[in-house]
């Protein structure tokens, strides 16, 4: 999950330099967009293949209760988060440009989700 945060927080720079370029008028390229786009869907798939593994390995390998901790909960909200980023980011990719502050509001969340999660997983390993 450290490497699937890492690029989610790398994609959300990327994300952040496009708007500000489109904000301040500026310049563009193909680049940027295909370089946030490199990082952002492995990073989608990475995080929600951790989502389910979590879970997983919560109730198999240690035998605690799903969704029992603050984590889980965490979790899902970030994993919701993630999945309307991606489905806003879809519609981006396919030329709705409406999407443009909706997925840059839930990308911002996704991922502030995802820190919180993080260090309310640290509790989890004591």
């Amino acid at each position: 999950m450290v490497v699937a945060i890492a690029l989610a927080g790398l994609s959300l720079k990327r994300g952040l330099a496009n708007r500000n370029a489109r904000r301040k008028r500026a310049l563009r390229t193909r680049e940027m967009r295909a370089a946030h786009l490199r990082v952002a869907k492995p990073a989608l798939v990475l995080i929600l293949v951790g989502f389910v593994a979590g879970p997983a390995s919560a109730a198999w390998l240690r035998g605690w209760g799903v969704f029992e901790s603050l984590h889980g909960w965490i979790g899902i909200t970030g994993a919701l988060l993630f999945m309307a980023t991606g489905f806003y980011g879809r519609r981006l990719e396919r030329g709705n440009a409406g999407a443009t502050e909706t997925h840059a509001v839930l990308g911002l969340l996704s991922v502030l989700a995802a820190a919180m999660a993080a260090v309310a997983g640290f509790a989890l390993l004591a």
